[in-house]
């Protein structure tokens, strides 16, 4: 699916300085710290939430085979504005956490699950367990199905030090029966003690069921017209083309998937996403694991080397049409390649920064064969070093930020084989020309890096807040087009605009932030203050090559200095006003150091 973090238009880490860097000396007393065009809502309480993947798919049908159950994940933190001191992220005891649904503006709203998928009908099948009507696999409900109903907990995780709702089974059908990805659930923080609600937010919990396998396995495509075959005739066609996998699985492996029905692929093909307890693959090299489908024939796990995702993007990769082309193109469009299988040519899942910025799926992840590890990964291509040379571990060996964010304006990777953005400094492809592995770009510059051998959505940053708290879910990084959609909502509620959360208000009570900082997000200084545009030349006096690593060399704005938002202040006795995206620089209020006033 898609993936990744990086691109022409996306993380905006240190997009919104607010003033210029040098020039005035001005002795006024300095103004006090209060928002300009932006409005950061009032309150004690921040909820930061956000979804883990920025999509989950489930299957449409269940009576054949599942590749994923109904499954999502939120996760979240709770911060407290301090008046006397730094912000307090908070601990269990603190605060608890809840979920519920919400209607999104225009009137969707989810509650439950029960009576919108025949996954419940299957599970005992497929996952050998009795599930309660509307129940996931593990054991949270919806709100309105829940045997309390009413909002459901988010528990602590102790290992990750966040709140998380792991498993909440959502389907993209809303209350109305109309098709919703993009549902919102309200996490509301409430006092452990009164249960009093403190802060809320709402987030979106995608979740998409337009995977589909018809577009070649309905009998007459490509996949289901060999003749002699007794091809599906199901009137469904979401069954008939699940029933011709099967079919052609027997035929060409020797099994017998078609009279073992449901069929949970993950029981033959190790699937992360199913490995609840994160135990990994089974103890032989082929990421098979042992079920409840007897094969017709005994499994040999030393010739057959693919996990779910390896075995169905190599397999497919490989795949030629009538006219010996390959069916998935190499350097394909989106829609025919990954939105042929992925959600999809409706739920456009890849819909944030990158997309924004042109880039698509294969610009972090490689064509079909390079995502099914069939080329081994160069040095440094592994996420924490110790798989290079080998084939890509599925949902482990993924892109990173610094693939393409490879560091600021005055130091960042250069040289061959590199797709470089038209700014200058970002990259817009993950890995280099010519890497048929598609190997992930490691960069020496870690200032836009994730945590130490951990993925984006695994890793935190300033003050111990996750990264996808601040810049938004993988695949949906913000700001997601249009402004209205409901990936936007928890931003405007934090900050009272789109985009990363930028606002140092939004975390931080007034006038609480030494003035000339630069402990900020990224080594940021402050934003929308009075009282640093009053006083930064001081910085540019002291420490010039921090002013330079985003607003460029000649202190002419880069992108790394773009105006998060509408921006107005006042300099020596002027009014300056800013659109947003305007890359700042000195001379927008005075002449550039080193020049006469």
């Amino acid at each position: 699916m898609k993936h990744s973090h990086v691109g022409s238009c996306l993380l905006l880490t240190l997009a919104s300085f607010v003033s210029s860097c040098g020039g005035s000396s001005s002795t006024a007393a300095p103004p006090s710290d209060a928002p300009s065009t932006v409005a950061v809502p009032p309150g004690e309480y921040r909820v930061l939430a956000n979804n883990d993947l920025g999509m989950h798919c489930m299957d449409r049908e269940f009576s054949v085979f599942s590749i994923l159950p109904p499954f999502n994940v939120v996760n979240a933190q709770v911060v407290r504005r301090v008046t006397n001191g730094p912000p307090q992220v908070l601990l269990p005891g603190q605060v608890e956490l809840t979920y519920a649904p919400v209607a999104d503006a225009q009137g969707s709203i989810n509650s439950r699950s029960s009576g919108k998928s025949d996954f419940w009908a299957h599970a005992g099948g497929l996952f050998g367990v009795t599930l309660a009507p509307g129940q996931g696999v593990t054991g949270l409900y919806m709100p309105a199905d829940a045997p309390t109903p009413g909002p459901q907990s988010l528990a602590w995780n102790d290992g990750d030090q966040l709140f998380r709702a792991f498993g909440i089974p959502i389907t993209p059908v809303d209350d109305a029966g109309g098709t919703n990805p993009y549902p919102l659930l309200r996490i509301q923080a409430r006092n452990p003690a009164t249960g009093q609600v403190l802060a809320s937010s709402d987030v979106v919990v995608p979740v998409a069921s337009e995977t589909d396998c018809r577009n070649c396995h309905l009998t007459g495509q490509l996949a289901a017209n060999e003749p002699g075959v007794a091809w599906s005739n199901a009137a469904d066609p979401e069954v008939q083309s699940k029933l011709n996998v099967l079919i052609l699985h027997d035929l060409n492996q020797g099994t017998d998937l078609v009279g073992h029905q449901p069929v949970l692929c993950a029981s033959c093909h190790y699937s992360p996403p199913l490995d609840l307890a994160g135990s990994g693959p089974p103890p032989h090299s082929s990421g098979f694991a042992s079920g409840p489908l007897p094969p017709a024939r005994p499994r040999d796990f030393s010739v057959v080397p693919h996990f779910m995702s390896r075995v169905m993007h190599s397999f497919h990769g490989m795949q030629l049409d009538a006219q010996g082309q390959p069916v998935f193109p190499p350097n394909g469009s989106i829609q025919s390649t990954c939105y042929q299988c992925h959600p999809g040519a409706q739920t456009e899942c890849l819909r944030g920064a990158m997309k924004n910025g042109g880039m698509d799926c294969y610009s972090c992840h490689g064509d079909m064969l390079a995502v099914g590890g069939a080329f081994p990964l160069v040095s440094g291509g592994s996420v924490d070093g110790a798989n290079d040379g080998h084939a890509r571990r599925p949902w482990k060996d993924l892109p990173r930020c610094q693939s393409c964010h490879t560091g600021d304006a005055v130091n960042h990777l250069t040289g061959p084989n590199l797709v470089t953005s038209s700014d200058g400094i970002r990259l817009r492809q993950a890995w280099r020309v010519g890497d048929t592995s598609a190997s992930p770009i490691a960069a020496p510059n870690s200032r836009f890096a994730e945590n130490p051998d951990k993925l984006y959505r695994y890793s935190k940053g300033h003050g111990a807040i996750a990264c996808e708290a601040c810049h938004g879910s993988t695949h949906a990084e913000w700001p997601v087009a249009p402004a209205g959609a409901n990936d936007n909502v928890i931003a405007n509620q934090v900050q009272g605009h789109t985009g990363t959360l930028i606002e140092c208000a939004g975390c931080h009570a007034p006038n609480t932030l030494p003035t000339l900082t630069l402990q900020g997000p990224h080594g940021m200084h402050q934003v929308n203050s009075a009282s640093f545009i009053h006083d930064h030349h001081e910085l540019w006096e002291t420490q010039g090559a921090t002013c330079q690593a985003c607003h460029g060399a000649n202190l002419t704005g880069t992108v790394l200095s773009r105006a998060a938002a509408d921006r107005t202040w006042n300099v020596d006795g002027h009014t300056v006003s800013v659109t947003k995206g305007t890359a700042i620089s000195c001379t927008l209020c005075h002449a550039a150091p080193g020049t006469e006033d």
